[in-house]
């Protein structure tokens, strides 16, 4: 016979650990603070163990790193197990957490696609430069960008490369622009928030480019703002090949001659490849045979 505490206590400990907050914790579950604050401590009592360190900051003990993670696969499989007998899974919303840039420039001019096949499978896009953590925030995928190297969880997408472009707007007719072409306009650029990746780098390229003209440099802080600088003409912008691949087929910017700068890795990234929700798994599959299209 399994001796099992009350399990509106272990889910209350796993709801308090995942978020480490006892007020989200509280609110996922529809219940007050005070009551999941007295269901995690029925079970400290029923177990003999301090779980917790309650602080400003809610913290794991030892004990409750060596429970949480058993608690939190278990109530993960019991949830999977339900979604293979649960209703159609169509309607299902999808929760996707990916930069701000990628979805502006990659996914939002391809979404309508996917709406189109599958009208009733509704996507949620979560864009920000921050990195979601999928379980705790219930994400059931993310688009991340950074080195090729993937984990047993991700797979790469695509990768991409920094090309230099300007809008057609302030390019010479008949031909490919250069960059002597904008002597006097100052060059576009901009630094991620990750501070594990190094933004595309001007003086690289000029330098591979065998350019000799002085060029200043006007810097965004956000990459998004480069891009839309770039497309009312302020200047050439150097930018992935992924972002810019929309506006340069449509017209919109050109490329310059020049290199191609190395560039880094979209990788999908989920909690369980083997999911069995059908929405998700066909949403994911058209990822996959968009990113071959596009590659």
């Amino acid at each position: 016979m399994r001796r099992i505490p009350p399990l509106n206590s272990v889910r209350a400990f796993e709801a308090v650990a995942r978020h480490q907050s006892f007020s989200a914790a509280a609110n996922e579950l529809c219940v007050t603070v005070a009551a999941v604050s007295h269901q995690v401590r029925q079970l400290e009592e029923g177990l003999g163990q301090k779980l917790l360190e309650r602080g400003r900051q809610v913290s794991l003990t030892p004990v409750g790193h060596t429970l949480y993670p058993l608690l939190r696969d278990g109530f993960d499989q019991i949830a999977q197990a339900f979604a293979l007998i649960g209703p159609p899974a169509e309607g299902d919303a999808i929760q996707l957490s990916t930069t701000r840039a990628f979805a502006e420039r990659w996914l939002m001019p391809r979404l309508g696609r996917f709406n189109a096949v599958h009208p009733n499978i509704i996507v949620h896009v979560h864009a920000s430069e921050k990195l979601a953590d999928l379980r705790a925030e219930s994400i059931d995928l993310a688009i991340r960008y950074g080195p090729a190297e993937s984990a047993p969880n991700e797979q790469v997408l695509f990768e991409d490369s920094f090309i230099a472009v300007a809008g057609s707007a302030i390019c010479p007719t008949g031909r490919q622009p250069t960059i002597q072409d904008f002597a006097g306009r100052p060059l576009l650029a901009f630094k991620w928030k990750n501070p594990r990746l190094e933004s595309p780098a001007w003086p690289t390229w000029l330098a591979q480019a065998s350019a000799a003209e002085n060029f200043s440099i006007s810097w965004y802080s956000e990459e998004t703002l480069a891009l839309q600088a770039l497309e009312r003409g302020l200047g050439p912008l150097l930018c992935s090949s992924v972002l810019i691949d929309e506006a340069i087929r449509d017209g919109r910017v050109q490329r310059l001659q020049g290199p191609a700068l190395p560039g880094f890795a979209y990788r999908l990234v989920e909690l369980q490849p083997t999911q069995a929700r059908r929405s998700l798994h066909l949403f994911r599959n058209w990822l996959l045979d968009e990113a071959a299209r596009s590659g």
